[in-house]
């Protein structure tokens, strides 16, 4: 009896004990006995860092509310195709910490539904009704009665961009985070009084599948990356958002509105800008408190950096128009700032394996759109395109005269870049159609205004400074409304006073069925038709003088191989112009009125027609015998990069397939399905118009029943043939277009492999070809559906010009 008492006392002792203990260890040190050995550095949030682990820790103040979260990559992977370069921004959220016992939940709240209402009823509502994210769940280690301090390197060290999913996606492989080989970065931890910085050095492992990692990394099965965490202060009171119009030219920000009255529109829609205040807002000219002031990252060497300021720099005119005298400036980047703090708004020059896009990004307040950062990338090696150009087209003689003319196109192209995507971080959209008016925004993609076919080079390639289009949208989002008027009719009459100015955005001049006849990509002039002519002759003439002295001195003879790719298709992009007004017709992004839908002539479509063939004649496509003779295979020690003109012929250059590629490109606007139903469409309204079986007609006629010509014309011919009847079949059979495409397409072709027929019985090499594409009408017809063939040839790459 006595030992099982004992034992009961012994065991009851031994509870009590643990009890004690875990009451005592649910009690946190105080912030200051915790930070005894640890830096501290003050600013929005308090940034602990231990000297010897190098573990990060936030204090958060308990009255902490929200703030934006923006996380970005120092470091990039380098791959245009990957698109993980250094600088890249990634979400912009808008968060806060949650505590919930020793837990800090970091929330990422949805605004895209809310209840701009007064109501906290209301609001709660809409908060509890849609998905919120939880970004991290993080330990709470220490605490006091105003703040608590979190563990934050467990989230800093974790793959929060999705890199990983990323590089899986993308075809890389599957790569996971590697704990071992990842760490906080103390050299850029850092805390301001509105911002606070953490960056890690991340290291993803697996093993590569695809080819871009192979072409970046030391080693392609460890991806090393730094990322990026902004903790950033939500902005001041005082900014108010200014309403979006569909010809304001800017981007839309917008969110659904619960409180919205019944008869108002739910959606809310916004512009993006940078808060701009004036001293006194009834002076003229209007004086800001603070400049926009834009920084240009000191890694851009000369001639580039004075190129790029003096582009960038041409937004100080829109300013200025728009009532502002010293509102936007554009500096050399300090010493020692870092180009990813929202302090600055930074033009980034950032370095790839290959030649890419830049971009024009911002950091924005997601409650209202106010920019807080402004961030252009520029892709360092797209000028050496540029150069290429120059070179294939020049008309000078001697190499110095080609170098020269060679340099001045690539930094009259660097200005027009630099303002550009400067643009975009003030807020703007493209203006694909600007180019129609005589350049009238630089929100336009430019192709050089080449001069006269024997010396294109000799003219005003680009234009110089910001357009008529640019000061109306500066105006629009930037302006102050004049005193005693409102903001309203200020916004109004800008519109009104910009009501003959074109503007089409990407969503109207992308689509390869896009049917707007202004809304396209690296395109000269009013008329498409006269501009693809006139780029004809231009190309014509430059390829008849193509010859080894367009190279650099020094230059291996194999590398004229790929210079001849952006002369051989110099044409590509005037083309999808002039495809654009088969079956286009006009319209604007009217807001008021009574506006209509205008097709475009019959005539105007069918000149079209007539180019667009010229674009598909062997006698266009097919190169002089002495030109494939000058390109010789790669030298040793040099090889063909994804630039290369396509080939069938192994180490030597085959001047057949880059006509079948262009073919491709033609055939691909020309026939787009979309094109073919809206040519039906306006046909039926109008029996003036063409209509699809009119376009498949002259088609099989001026590219399949053609006679018989000699050498390399010859060869070029067949193959554009077999892609037309390729694209016939496929129009036919496979059930691509609208019923009634599909059925002009099946008469069509069946009358043509009746007339191939007919003309195939003789051993002739022609009729032998003519068999063949019978044949393969015959066999669709049989299937009843058509499979084109997997290696038909594309174009390489041609954006960005």
């Amino acid at each position: 009896m006595r030992r099982a008492v004992l034992a009961a006392l012994m065991t009851l002792s031994a509870s009590l004990s643990v009890a004690a203990l875990a009451v005592e260890s649910r009690i946190l040190p105080s912030i200051e006995t915790f930070a005894a050995d640890l830096e501290r550095r003050a600013g929005f949030f308090e940034l602990l860092t231990d000297p010897v682990t190098a573990e990060a820790f936030l204090v958060v103040p308990q009255e902490r509310g929200e703030f934006i979260f923006q996380t970005s990559l120092p470091r990039g992977v380098g791959s245009n195709d990957l698109g993980l370069d250094r600088g890249r921004l990634e979400d912009t959220r808008l968060v806060r910490f949650e505590r919930i016992g020793h837990r800090a939940l970091l929330r990422a709240l949805n605004t895209k539904y809310r209840a701009d209402s007064h109501s906290a009823s209301e609001q709660r509502a809409v908060e509890e009704a849609f998905a919120s994210s939880v970004l991290a769940g993080l330990d709470v280690v220490a605490e006091s009665d105003d703040a608590y301090v979190i563990a934050y390197t467990p989230f800093l060290t974790t793959d929060v961009t999705r890199i990983g999913p990323a590089l899986d996606a993308m075809g890389e492989g599957a790569f996971k985070l590697d704990s071992d080989r990842s760490a906080a970065w103390p050299p850029s931890t850092r805390s301001f009084p509105r911002n606070t910085e953490l960056e890690a050095v991340l290291t993803l492992t697996g093993e590569p599948r695809g080819r871009w990692l192979r072409t970046v990394a030391p080693d392609p099965s460890a991806i090393t990356v730094h990322v990026r965490h902004s903790l950033i202060a939500l902005p001041e009171d005082g900014y108010a958002p200014r309403r979006f119009h569909p010809r304001s030219g800017y981007f839309l920000q917008d969110w659904v509105d619960y409180a919205s009255p019944l008869l108002a529109d739910m959606r809310t829609r916004v512009i993006p800008r940078h808060r701009l205040e004036a001293v006194d807002a009834s002076a003229h000219p209007l004086i800001p408190v603070e400049p926009i002031v834009y920084y240009l990252d000191a890694g851009a060497p000369e001639p580039v950096r004075s190129a790029l300021l003096d582009g960038g720099a041409w937004w100080a005119d829109a300013f200025e128009a728009a009532g502002w005298r010293g509102a936007f400036e554009v500096r050399v980047l300090p010493d020692g700032a870092d180009p990813l703090d929202v302090r600055y708004n930074v033009i980034q020059w950032v370095h790839r394996s290959t030649r890419g896009w830049s971009y024009g990004s911002s950091v924005r307040d997601p409650r209202t759109g106010e920019i807080l950062k402004g961030h252009v990338s520029l892709g360092s090696l797209r000028v050496r395109q540029d150069l290429l150009i120059a070179r294939a087209l020049s008309a000078a003689e001697d190499g110095e005269a080609i170098d020269a003319q060679a340099l001045e196109l690539a930094l009259a192209r660097l200005r027009q870049l630099s303002a550009h995507e400067i643009g975009h971080t003030l807020g703007l959209a493209h203006n694909f159609a600007a180019s129609t008016q005589g350049r009238t925004s630089v929100m336009d993609y430019p192709h050089p205004l080449l001069g006269a076919a024997s010396d294109p080079l000799n003219a005003d390639l680009y234009d110089v400074g910001v357009g008529a289009w640019d000061r109306h949208a500066i105006r629009y989002g930037y302006s102050l409304p004049a005193p005693g008027q409102s903001e309203t009719d200020a916004l109004h009459e800008i519109i009104e006073d910009a009501a003959a100015l074109a503007f089409m955005s990407d969503a109207d001049a992308r689509p390869a069925d896009a049917a707007h006849p202004a809304a396209h990509l690296w395109d000269n002039g009013d008329d498409p038709i006269l501009e693809l002519e006139h780029l004809l002759d231009v190309r014509a003439s430059a390829l008849a003088r193509f010859d080894a002295t367009r190279l650099r001195a020094g230059a291996p003879r194999s590398d004229l191989e790929a210079m001849l790719v952006p002369l051989y298709y110099l044409h590509r992009y005037q083309t999808e112009a002039a495809a654009r007004l088969l079956g286009g017709f006009e319209y604007t992004y009217a807001t008021e009125g009574a506006p209509s839908t205008r097709a475009v002539p019959a005539d105007v479509q069918r000149r079209a027609l007539d180019v667009l063939l010229h674009t598909l004649a062997p006698a266009t496509l097919a190169l002089d015998a002495g030109v494939v003779r000058s390109i010789l295979p790669q030298a040793y020690g040099h090889r063909r990069s994804r630039e290369a003109p396509p080939g069938r012929m192994g180490l030597a250059f085959d001047a057949v397939t880059p006509a079948e590629a262009a073919a491709e490109h033609t055939l691909g606007f020309l026939l787009a399905p979309g094109r073919l139903a809206r040519l039906d469409q306006q046909h039926a309204m109008d029996p003036t118009l063409p209509d699809a079986a009119e376009v498949l007609a002259r088609l099989m006629a001026s590219a399949v029943l053609t006679e018989e010509t000699t050498g390399l014309a010859d060869l070029v011919r067949r193959r554009i043939a077999l892609l037309a009847v390729e694209h016939l079949a496929a129009l036919a059979w496979n059930d691509v277009a609208t019923p009634e495409v599909t059925s002009a397409a099946l008469a069509i072709a069946r009358d043509l492999q009746t007339q191939l027929e007919a003309a195939s019985r003789s051993e002739r090499t022609a009729d032998h070809h003519r068999a063949r594409l019978a044949a393969l009408l015959e066999q669709a017809a049989q299937d009843g559906h058509f499979e084109r063939r997997e290696d038909v040839a594309r174009m390489p790459p041609g954006s960005p010009i």
